[in-house]
């Protein structure tokens, strides 16, 4: 009798690309997309309601959804409040083509392949559970009037299975429940954020604890206010004021970042796309 072939396990990297107001995520998305090929070599899928748009650069999988906004936010390096449609990652789980999944912000930039090493550990998910951001010198791990332990959706790694989809149901009854858990966790924005939802979500999903790997390193965030320019390929610099007020560079190679400073990231991404 012949032998069946076991199945080939699928990896790739799925990222939510959703234009508003103010930031084409799509092209921002795109270019990303060229950096993780370059540096993690995995197929990318985008989640976005322009398919047209898309389909203008080189997606693996385009994957058409409509928008679910959290509400509007205020960006202070556009200096304008926008729509913020950032709701639809409770879907995650349904939406991947992909049996492990590196989820990423369209912002998220890949300029190295240590993400490769967060696709390597036993456990069915993985996120930041710490981040540091340089002007203040500090690191971000708590939320709320309680100050909770804080996780980051901003990169996530999931498998297939059991726990993985408890986290993302669990996200989803948050989001459909946000006011409640505004209330209960003290948490005074009234915005919907995925961050939240997954910190709660990773409180809730209770014995999981073994299934879930907090990533090693703190995620380097750059604030809306810092000036980002992009030196060379995978080489960028900011430009920022300390707490004590003086203005201050500094510049980094090889090295995976959140640009939050959006507006900046927009200028190097039509510079080098």
């Amino acid at each position: 009798m012949a032998r069946t072939k076991p199945k080939t396990l699928t990896q790739g990297v799925l990222i939510f690309a959703f234009n508003n107001e103010a930031t084409d995520y799509i092209a921002m998305a795109a270019w990303s997309a060229k950096n993780i090929r370059r540096h993690l070599n995995l197929p990318v899928a985008v989640v976005t309601d322009n398919p047209n748009a898309a389909a203008e650069h080189k997606f693996e999988h385009i994957l058409v959804t409509a928008p679910d906004t959290g509400g509007s936010r205020h960006f202070a390096d556009y200096g304008a409040t926008v729509t913020w449609h950032n709701a639809g990652r409770i879907n995650t789980y349904e939406l991947s083509p992909f049996d492990q999944t590196l989820v990423l912000d369209a912002d998220y930039v890949v300029a190295s392949d240590s993400l490769l090493d967060v696709s390597k550990i036993p456990q069915q998910f993985a996120a930041f559970s710490d981040a540091f951001e340089p002007s203040s010198m500090t690191n971000l791990e708590t939320f709320g009037e309680y100050k909770m332990p804080m996780w980051w959706a901003t990169v996530m790694m999931f498998r297939r299975g059991t726990v993985s989809q408890y986290i993302f149901d669990s996200m989803q009854m948050i989001r459909n429940n946000w006011q409640h858990y505004r209330d209960l966790y003290g948490i005074h924005q009234s915005n919907y954020r995925n961050d939240y939802a997954l910190s709660i979500a990773l409180g809730l999903v209770a014995g999981a604890e073994q299934s879930v790997h907090a990533i090693s390193k703190p995620m380097f965030n750059i604030m809306p206010e810092h000036v980002l320019t992009c030196v060379e390929q995978d080489h960028y610099e900011i430009e920022y004021r300390n707490t004590e007020g003086r203005l201050k560079t500094m510049s980094w190679k090889g090295l995976d970042f959140h640009a939050m400073c959006k507006k900046h990231l927009e200028v190097i991404v039509a510079a080098n796309g």
